[in-house]
């Protein structure tokens, strides 16, 4: 994981979306997920906002991931949490296409 220009280099676009989800950890950020479906990146944090699992273990389909423990959804574009238990959402990322790579921009 490199910067350049502000921008954070996160994981190949091919691998995320040969995968459908990847769990990076950038130095200096919480683990992050990059998610990959029907055909766009979206990156957010990998922890739930509910409990302590990882979304890039969920189920990925129709623009939301599903929390592999409790069954709580997110919006990946929006973060928001969109159904039971989870209440809160979880911070999203713009995700931005580089050089056959998916990256965001460093967080202040």
């Amino acid at each position: 994981m490199q910067t350049e220009n502000e921008l954070l280099t996160l994981c190949s676009a091919a691998e995320a979306a040969d995968f459908g989800a990847l769990r990076v950890e950038p130095e200096g950020l919480p683990p992050l997920a990059v998610f990959f479906d029907d055909g766009e990146y979206f990156v957010t944090d990998d922890t739930c906002s509910h409990g302590e699992a990882s979304l890039s273990e969920g189920m990925v389909e129709g623009g939301k991931v599903e929390c592999p423990w409790h069954s709580g959804k997110f919006c990946l574009r929006t973060g928001a949490a969109e159904s039971f238990p989870a209440e809160t959402p979880v911070r999203v990322y713009p995700a931005i296409l580089r050089d056959g790579h998916v990256c965001i921009r460093r967080p202040e």
